[in-house]
């Protein structure tokens, strides 16, 4: 059975997409801990981040890299954290932070519920501070 990430992956299921490459698929969090927040997957379903080779583990790193400083460029953060954890979906994913604190990490608070236009107002401005 495929996970709602593969769904969005396949375009099943619609996102707020800021990058995608052969290996790897990232976009906003619909239900962020703070606007700005994004997930990022690899296509490939593998449910523990431990069990992607290290290869693609690598590559997965550097796919994420120009995210997270175009989330610290667009976003009112002092840096962007990375926290995977993976029980909500059995797929290995990353979640890419906006923190100004470590506060902003704790995924034991709610979840905000951004509305459709800022969501596409954050994904236009990430996107815009991608490396062509």
């Amino acid at each position: 059975m495929s996970s709602i990430f593969s769904k969005i992956i396949a375009g099943e299921l619609p996102s707020y997409k800021i990058a995608e490459n052969d290996l790897f698929f990232a976009f906003l969090d619909l239900f962020p801990l703070v606007p700005g927040h994004v997930l990022a997957v690899p296509k490939q379903e593998i449910d523990n981040i431990f069990d992607v080779d290290a290869s693609t583990l690598a590559a997965f790193f550097a796919f994420v890299t120009p995210i997270a400083k175009a989330i610290e460029q667009t976003m009112p953060c002092r840096r962007c954290g990375i926290s995977v954890i993976g029980l909500e979906v059995p797929h290995a994913h990353m979640h890419l932070v906006p923190i100004n604190s470590a506060d902003d990490l704790n995924f034991t608070r709610p979840k905000l519920q951004v509305k459709n236009e800022e969501m596409v107002a954050i994904q236009q401005r990430i996107i815009a501070a991608l490396p062509a």
